[in-house]
């Protein structure tokens, strides 16, 4: 049987499609010719990536149905039509982590980091992973399984981890979820699924306010935490610092990279080995070969500029990764390209982002990127931003040139969606 990935390009969907080829299942899709980032580890596979098109799809296909996709999309009708089986994402993930132990990472942000940390500390002990930045990797006999679990319609609900971490907890997705209350009610519920240990990020107050029987390890930098850190140095673009767990020096650790959001991601991954019994000296060696994830804080160097490539497409997305450029520049200007996606967010979260984008030295907005049809939200553009901002205007991909005065600065290009695409036409033009 082959497996038929519509929407094969996604984020996690391309993850799937890659743990599903490397398990020996037969793994083909479709999706919008537009070239996206995930195609990378497709085409490494030689998985075949068609265009959308009814004639793509047979009564003989097992379907993979990405979220993004419902009945009028010309496949999803004509599997309907045909009677062909039919995964949502999330089901086919449950399916294939049944016989491994499944870590889920859960949290409104920094899921991806922490499961790329994650894959890499576990990597000598035999893991899987599926990363929500479009990587995957599995084989039959490995003992783990590293999944990043969105909260995205409470689609986390689908699996049955062994671990779950949380990572923080906040209000977003604002077109589905009512309020915060609503998001806590979600992890709440993701809690009660888990087999044994929640591990979770006591200094996030969301986090502690949540009530639940299970078994939860906090950490954090507060010595309130099960798991904590303390005599945190920066030194050449790395972090140290000692680890306490129940208030009993653990062990030292060098890490190869400086923020403090960092930090709380990588001290999740510790408390997992703590409570895995894995050799110490493991642990450290493979902190050391920890490498940023996918859009996720991506540096080069282009001319005398930095320019910095990130996914933050949230608020407090936004101020730590600003926060973590001024702090390992801090004689440099810093300037802050966004493009904000969804109107719905930039409605409910607009003086969040301008608070956060006030951070920069200056701060330029796209206009909103849009994939779906939101009702209700005719009025709201990216100058409910501009407006608040210290020192920002509006940016296209036609006003590029408005970045080539910058010298011996760092540009952050900042979105969930296609803001590569502004930075790649800057250094195109900028000869």
């Amino acid at each position: 049987m082959k497996y038929y990935f519509i929407g094969i390009k996604g984020s996690g969907m391309s993850s799937l499609a890659c743990i599903m080829h490397d398990l020996g299942y037969e793994v083909l899709g479709s999706d919008k010719p537009e070239h996206f980032f995930t195609e990378i580890e497709l085409n490494k596979r030689n998985i075949k990536i068609l265009e959308f098109n009814e004639n793509n799809i047979n009564k003989d296909l097992i379907i993979i149905k990405g979220n993004a996709f419902g009945e009028e999309n010309v496949e999803v009708k004509k599997s309907l039509e045909l009677g062909c089986k039919i995964y949502s994402y999330q089901q086919m993930i449950d399916e294939i982590t049944k016989n491994y132990k499944l870590i889920a990472i859960s949290g409104c942000h920094g899921k991806t980091t922490t499961s790329t940390m994650m894959s890499k500390v576990l990597e000598p002990l035999g893991v899987n992973y599926l990363i929500g930045d479009g990587s995957g990797f599995a084989k039959k006999n490995n003992k783990y399984f590293v999944l990043e679990a969105c909260e995205y319609k409470r689609h986390f609900l689908e699996y049955h981890p062994y671990y779950s971490i949380i990572t923080n907890i906040e209000l977003d997705h604002t077109d589905y979820y009512k309020d915060l209350d609503d998001v806590k009610d979600a992890f709440i519920s993701f809690i009660n699924k888990t087999k044994d240990t929640i591990i979770a990020c006591g200094d996030d107050e969301n986090i502690r306010s949540i009530k639940t029987n299970k078994k939860i390890l906090y950490y954090g930098v507060n010595e309130n935490n099960d798991v904590y850190i303390k005599n945190i140095k920066v030194i050449d673009n790395k972090t140290t610092g000692d680890v306490y767990i129940n208030n009993e020096y653990f062990d030292t650790y060098t890490f190869p990279f400086v923020g403090d959001h960092l930090l709380l991601n990588v001290l999740s991954v510790i408390t997992v080995c703590f409570l895995e019994n894995i050799d110490k000296d493991t642990i450290k060696k493979q902190i050391l070969k920890i490498e940023p994830a996918k859009r996720r804080f991506i540096e080069e160097k282009f001319k005398s500029n930095i320019l910095i490539d990130d996914y933050a497409h949230h608020p407090t997305e936004l101020k730590v990764t600003i926060e973590a450029a001024r702090k390992k520049y801090p004689d440099k200007y810093i300037v802050a390209i966004f493009k904000p996606h969804t109107k719905s967010r930039v409605k409910y979260f607009y003086k969040e982002f301008a608070d956060a984008l006030n951070l920069a030295d200056k701060a330029y907005v796209t206009d909103i990127g849009e994939d779906r049809l939101e009702i209700g939200f005719d009025d709201v553009t990216s100058d409910d931003i501009i407006k608040l901002l210290n020192n920002g205007e509006n940016i296209s991909l036609e006003e590029v040139n408005k970045l080539f005065q910058y010298k011996n600065s760092v540009l952050l290009f900042m979105s969930s969606k296609d803001i590569y695409v502004l930075k790649d036409k800057y250094k195109e033009l900028n000869k």
